[in-house]
């Protein structure tokens, strides 16, 4: 039963992601005591610590429980993060990231229309690996969440701020983006030209 629980407890903090799990909410997602939740958690932690196959542990952050990174694989992360190219995302997962870039603050709705497919799965990818992040809320019937870029989105592609997107040089009756083929290519064409020239220096 315990080993049940264990595997329950790490898929709901899986699933959690960033925001991670309380102990109250750990215990009435496995049905049980919070004593017993605490045990659940230190017993994940203590599995993920002296096991050294295992790249991630459990940390907790402001009182709720997260999966992160071992600190000693730090650096290599950082080797894989560095410099991203367009190629290292999904079709699907550059474009949400481009229109959020040049229309943010926007809501998946608003993508959605601009895309004209979901993008509820590459949104979520983006929001995983901490490119894009939740900025608020629109006035209006049921308050969708906006998007937004981060500062890690920021520094990843190598700008101090917004300001210094490669600009697309849309046409005027572009303005709402409507070609997003035309869009999409700007944007690739923009970043590739800035990580070729990144790499020179």
């Amino acid at each position: 039963m315990k080993k049940k629980l264990l595997g329950m407890a790490e898929s709901f903090l899986f699933v959690a992601g960033e925001e991670g799990i309380t102990l109250a909410q750990l215990a009435t997602l496995l049905e049980c005591s919070q004593d017993s939740a605490e045990d659940i958690v230190n017993a994940l932690h203590n599995d993920y610590e002296q096991d050294e196959k295992r790249g991630i542990t459990l940390k907790s952050y402001g009182g709720s429980y997260r999966l992160v990174t071992k600190s000693e694989w730090a650096n290599d992360i950082k080797k894989m993060l560095e410099n991203p190219k367009p190629s290292t995302f999904t079709q699907a997962a550059l474009e949400v990231l481009a229109i959020i870039a040049y229309k943010q603050p926007v809501t998946r709705v608003e993508v959605d229309d601009l895309r004209g497919v979901k993008s509820e799965r590459a949104l979520s990818s983006l929001t995983g690996k901490g490119f894009v992040e939740e900025v608020g809320r629109m006035e209006g019937p049921g308050r969708p969440i906006l998007y937004g870029t981060t500062d890690f989105f920021l520094d990843r592609f190598g700008l101090t701020s917004l300001a210094e997107l490669p600009p697309l040089s849309l046409d005027e009756g572009d303005s709402e983006l409507e070609d997003t083929d035309l869009f999409m290519t700007k944007f690739q064409e923009a970043f590739s030209i800035q990580d070729e020239g990144g790499q020179g220096g």
